[in-house]
């Protein structure tokens, strides 16, 4: 069953409640399960709020979001992993009221083709949701980048 974890700066969301009711749902449409019980009382979303000072990029700025889906090996193909990261970040501009916020929500989630727990990170400026222009090389670049990085660590 899929897992999701949102982290944000304490504040960041007036109803952490109905985000994470909106996060598993949205999950769960995706991964094309049936809406019963089984699925619905099994797809948990758990929102987590830090201190701003827990929080910052390399320029020192701390109004980012992360938000890391686990889920079944299989059960998302590249195309609907693309699909849930625009969803789930539209999801998280809407509950914090700031639509920029899909801009500076980062995504975690599976790899499909390498084992279980291997992730790599889609900004979501790469699905063309940030109003700058971004070339496919760039978004290319960066998911080789990352990917380097990762398999670098591993």
């Amino acid at each position: 069953m899929p897992m999701i974890d949102g982290n944000a700066v304490a504040g960041t969301f007036a109803d952490r409640h109905k985000l994470a009711q909106d996060l598993a749902k949205a999950v769960m449409k995706w991964e094309n399960v049936p809406p019963i019980n089984l699925f619905k009382k099994n797809t948990a979303a758990f929102i987590h709020e830090l201190a701003s000072e827990a929080i910052s990029n390399a320029a020192g700025g701390s109004n980012y979001v992360r938000v890391q889906v686990l889920t079944p090996i299989n059960v998302l193909n590249r195309e609907k992993q693309l699909d849930v990261v625009r969803e789930l970040t539209d999801i998280v501009g809407a509950a914090a009221g700031d639509p920029t916020l899909v801009n500076r929500t980062w995504m975690l989630s599976p790899k499909l083709q390498k084992a279980v727990g291997e992730s790599i990170v889609m900004q979501t400026r790469a699905r063309k949701l940030s109003p700058q222009p971004v070339q496919s090389w760039e978004i290319q670049s960066e998911l080789t980048i990352l990917e380097n990085i990762i398999r670098y660590l591993s």
